[in-house]
C-alpha cells in the first residue's frame, strides 16, 4: 500500500507528517512517498525523508498512484479527479463548512476522512487535530498581542516608577483559550476569561485567571465540549458584560466558535470604538465570521488606535511543532484503519465512522448526514 504525503498550497507552512512520523508509518509495512519539497517550509528537507526510507515523487505521481493521500488543506476538484477511485483522501477538509466539496466527494463515490470531524471523546483525544492546533494558536496569539501592544505585559518596579501589568481578556475557554490564559499568565499579565460553559470556570481559575460570570447560559452535554447557541436575552446580557470588561482591557483574544455555524458575535462595534487607544484584539474566529464585529480575515484593522487582527491559520506561524503534533494525531488515527500494511476500514468503530465524510457514494459521519438533511 502506497501512502502519499502531499505538499501544502501557498501560505500553508505546515506539513502533515515530519520524517519522525514517516519512520513510524514505514514500520507498519507500508510504502511512503513524499511530494517534493513537502516539508521544506517546516524545516524538513527531502533528504531527511529519504534518510528514514521514504521516496520523493511529483504531485502528479502521488495523486495518480497513492492508495492513501494525506495532507492538511483539501484537494481541489481537479486534483480529486486525478486520484484512483479506490484511493482514501485525508485532510482537514472542513466538510461542514464546504458542502460543495462534500457533495463532490459523495457524488464521485470517494472515500474521504476529514480530521476536524474526529469526535471529542477521551479515546479520540490523541487524534484530535483541532485541539492540537488550538494549543499552538492560543500560545501564538498571546505572543502576537504582546508584540503589538505598546506596553509591557508584566508588572515592573523600576527606578523610573512602577508599571502596572497589562489586563488581558480571553473570550472562550476551550483549548485555545486555556492555552492563551496560561501563556498570558506566564508573561505576567492580569487575565480575565469568559465562557458560556460553567464547566470551564474551574479550569480558568486553576490557571490563575479570573472568571467573568454571566448567568443564564444554555448548556448541552451532548455538544462534545463545544458551546451551543444561546437565547437572545442571554446574548444581550453577555455583550453588556463583555463591553464593561473590554473597556478596561489592553488585550482581547477571542476564540469562540460553534462547529458548522457562524462564530458568535461577542465584541460589538460600540465596544471597539470605546476601547483604549493602543489596545489589541486578536480574533481567532475570523475565518468563521469573527467574534469581533469589525474583524476581517487575515487583515489588521485600525479603529481609533485599536488594532483588530483577524487570523485564519495562526498554527502555520509555528510550522515545526505544529507539524509534529499534526503528524502524531495522524499516526494515532491511522492505527485504526491500517492493519498489517493494508487498509482496514472498520465502520463499527465510532471514531472511524465519526471522521469519515463519505464512502461508496454515501455520507458516513453523523454530522455530515445531519448537515445534508438540514
Amino acid at each position: 500500500m502506497i501512502i502519499g504525503i502531499l505538499k501544502e498550497p501557498q501560505g500553508e507552512s505546515r506539513v502533515s507528517m515530519l520524517p519522525e512520523a514517516v519512520k513510524t508509518l514505514l514500520s507498519w509495512n507500508t510504502e511512503v512517498c513524499i511530494e517534493a519539497d513537502a516539508g521544506s517550509t517546516a524545516y524538513a528537507e527531502d533528504n531527511t525523508y529519504q534518510d528514514v526510507g521514504a521516496s520523493i515523487k511529483s504531485r502528479d505521481e502521488l495523486l495518480r498512484q497513492a492508495d492513501v493521500l494525506i495532507g492538511i488543506q483539501p484537494l481541489s476538484p481537479e486534483e480529486i479527479a486525478l486520484t484512483k477511485p479506490s484511493a482514501v483522501i485525508m485532510g482537514q477538509l472542513n466538510a461542514l463548512y464546504n458542502p460543495d466539496l462534500t457533495k463532490l466527494l459523495i457524488d464521485q463515490k470517494r472515500t474521504a476522512f476529514s480530521m476536524e470531524l474526529v469526535p471529542r471523546t477521551t479515546r479520540a483525544q490523541s487524534m484530535d487535530v483541532l485541539s492540537s492546533m488550538a494549543t499552538v494558536t492560543g500560545y501564538k496569539a498571546v505572543l502576537m498581542a504582546a508584540d503589538l501592544l505598546p506596553r509591557f505585559f508584566p508588572m515592573f518596579m523600576t527606578a523610573a516608577g512602577s508599571i502596572t501589568p497589562s489586563r488581558v481578556l480571553i473570550l472562550g475557554a476551550g483549548v485555545a483559550g486555556l492555552q492563551a490564559i496560561a501563556t498570558a499568565r506566564r508573561l505576567g499579565a492580569s487575565v480575565f476569561a469568559f465562557d458560556v460553559r460553567q464547566a470551564a470556570k474551574e479550569e480558568v481559575l486553576s490557571l490563575g485567571a479570573k472568571f467573568v460570570d454571566v448567568e443564564g447560559a444554555t448548556e448541552d452535554k451532548g455538544a462534545g465540549g463545544y458551546a451551543v447557541e444561546q437565547s437572545a436575552e442571554y446574548l444581550q446580557k453577555q455583550k453588556d458584560t463583555i463591553h464593561e470588561h473590554a473597556l478596561k482591557a489592553d488585550v482581547i483574544i477571542t476564540t469562540a466558535q460553534i462547529p458548522g455555524r457562524k462564530a458568535p458575535l461577542l465584541v460589538e462595534e460600540r465596544t471597539v470604538r470605546a476601547m483604549k487607544p493602543g489596545s489589541v484584539v486578536i480574533d481567532l474566529a475570523a475565518s468563521s465570521g469573527g467574534n469581533c464585529a469589525l474583524s476581517q480575515p487575515d487583515q489588521t484593522v485600525n479603529i481609533n488606535g485599536v488594532r483588530i487582527v483577524g487570523i485564519e491559520n495562526l498554527a502555520a506561524k509555528m510550522p515545526q511543532d505544529a507539524s509534529k503534533m499534526y503528524g502524531k494525531n495522524y499516526l494515532n488515527f491511522l492505527k485504526l484503519i491500517i492493519k498489517d500494511g493494508n487498509l482496514n476500514l472498520n465502520f463499527e468503530d465510532d471514531i472511524v465512522t465519526g471522521t469519515c465524510v463519505c464512502h461508496d457514494g454515501q455520507a458516513v459521519s453523523p454530522r455530515i448526514v445531519q448537515m445534508q438533511n438540514s
